[in-house]
């Protein structure tokens, strides 16, 4: 049932890492990095747009910015015209950079216009995901980091025969990201564009086992992350596009750490785990103290990246997007 109009929609989405290693245009977790956005309806048929934080001095000021794009396209989904709208945005996630920027202006940009359509909310953050997902799937051409960006956790997502489909399931709360953020910023369509048409059968076979055994390593078994982590579907294709983030991977495996490149890059993900493993220096074992071995992951990290790399420990988030608006 369409619920009341709201004249304003404030809009929170999370930054998200994509496939993990092997699991390529499929699996994804969401981080406790988040970018928001505010939407206010005004009597015209005009558009403002203010960014603060991440894209401040890049991102187009009118209705060409990627999330009035969606509200667009998600406004003519549901039958109505998007109507004049301030947008405001506080942009906390790196563009450009392999942790679904993109995707969380597209998540964010249907989910308002879901809310102010009357289609998607209710005031309280109830939201049909759902439709949500489909939307933004059909906008961002692969779902791997809409699917998190969502419903949150850890996320399983492919097309179905006739609809984008997608599995969360919380991940075992002993896994531990931390990503490795470069200042330069790569283009998803050229990390694109150097992978083959076709890959080696065995290589084929390979990944795949890594995927699926990825999945029981983050729900059930971390301390498996650093195997499950191998991949031979693309990552050492896009080397020569950031050779930088392919060595600090290889050097960071070297030390045992489950290193990959997040989504198309040049972010590097380290996947810990509490267990200590592979974590040089970490004391405790299975039941040490989380943030010493954060603390350890960090510095052991550090020492193989140096000063270049912005090394930041995340949470995972759980929830995925929200959306409130004023009750009337």
């Amino acid at each position: 049932m369409p619920q009341p109009h709201p004249a304003a929609v404030t809009v929170r989405t999370p930054a998200t890492s994509a496939n993990l290693g092997p699991g390529f245009d499929a699996l994804g977790l969401a981080l406790e990095l988040a970018d928001e956005i505010e939407v206010r309806v005004r009597d015209d048929r005009g558009v403002t747009v203010a960014v603060e934080g991440q894209g401040a001095d890049s991102l187009p000021l009118d209705d060409s910015h990627l999330v009035v794009r969606a509200m667009r396209a998600a406004f003519e989904a549901v039958g109505q015209t998007m109507p004049g709208v301030d947008l405001r945005c506080r942009n906390a996630i790196p563009h450009g950079r392999g942790l679904g920027s993109s995707a969380s202006a597209i998540v964010a940009g249907v989910t308002a216009a879901a809310v102010l359509a009357g289609h998607g909310g209710d005031g309280t953050g109830r939201l049909d995901r759902d439709w949500i997902f489909q939307t933004a799937a059909d906008i961002e051409g692969h779902p791997d980091n809409v699917a998190p960006c969502v419903y949150g956790g850890f996320t399983i997502a492919w097309r179905g025969a006739k609809a984008w489909r997608a599995l969360t399931t919380p991940p075992s709360p002993r896994v531990r990201p931390v990503v490795c953020v470069p200042h330069q910023s790569l283009s998803t369509e050229r990390a694109r564009g150097l992978l083959p048409g076709t890959v080696p059968h065995a290589d084929a076979a390979f990944s795949a086992g890594r995927a699926a055994l990825l999945v029981a390593a983050v729900h059930e078994h971390p301390e498996l992350l650093f195997e499950a982590t191998e991949d031979r579907l693309h990552q050492s294709y896009r080397s020569e596009a950031m050779p930088a983030s392919a060595a600090l991977v290889e050097s960071l495996r070297g030390d045992g750490l489950a290193a990959v490149i997040s989504g198309a890059g040049p972010t590097v993900l380290v996947l810990g785990h509490d267990a200590g493993e592979g974590l040089p220096g970490a004391e405790g074992g299975r039941h040490g103290d989380p943030s010493q071995i954060e603390t350890v992951m960090v510095d052991s990290i550090r020492r193989r990246a140096g000063t270049e790399w912005h090394i930041r420990p995340l949470a995972i988030n759980l929830v995925g997007v929200r959306a409130t608006s004023p009750r009337s």
